[in-house]
């Protein structure tokens, strides 16, 4: 699967919307990926979940199945994702959430000292809410050892210490809302995701 079909999964479902839109980052766009309209269809989630295992294992021989002991990833939008690419991979999952302004690992969820962590977010924007998240693991004592997102909508400018793997990696312009030139036209903003923006 490359990422032209990647992105005709996304036409198909109806998950790439367009319009004005607020990211969960306080970002404005032209383009949004509704991710849970993409994933509502299990035999599609897993089909995506399967082929970023099969592009980390290409890239990286060594990782195989059972190289990574968890996926990780921050509710709510990655919560499905997560759960699909710990199964491609033979791992468990774990999601964290976000309680007054922080990402913290709730629900009894618990990371032992030197598991090998994957970290996974549906669509990444800034790499903000995929950072917390690792930053998280590391707390707990765990090793993050890679990222893996559906979409990349930096256009690979999005860096990590570790390698990321994005299914589709798309160079979408962002604004500041100040400096938004759909806001300038007068065109409403939607807000699609569930996260609050930073203010």
């Amino acid at each position: 699967m490359d990422s032209s079909s990647v992105l005709e999964l996304f036409r198909a479902s109806g998950a790439m919307l367009e319009g004005h839109f607020q990211l969960s980052s306080g970002l404005h766009s032209d383009r949004y990926f509704q991710c849970a309209l993409l994933l509502e269809d299990p035999v599609r989630a897993e089909k995506l979940a399967n082929e970023l295992a099969e592009r980390m294992r290409r890239k990286d021989p060594k990782n195989q199945r059972g190289s990574f002991d968890l996926v990780i990833g921050p509710a709510l939008g990655a919560v499905i994702w997560a759960h699909e690419v710990a199964r491609a991979l033979g791992a468990r999952c774990q999601f964290t959430e976000r309680k007054d302004g922080g990402m913290e690992l709730r629900r009894g969820f618990k990371l032992k000292p030197g598991e090998r962590v994957l970290v996974v977010e549906d669509v990444l924007t800034t790499g903000g809410s995929t950072r917390e998240t690792m930053a998280v693991a590391t707390a707990a004592g765990a090793l993050v050892v890679g990222a893996g997102s559906i979409v990349d909508r930096s256009g690979g400018r999005i860096s990590f210490e570790v390698p990321l793997h994005a299914l589709l990696d798309m160079a979408l312009p962002t604004y500041e809302p100040e400096a938004c030139p759909l806001c300038a036209q007068g065109v409403p903003v939607v807000k699609p995701g569930s996260r609050t923006p930073a203010a």
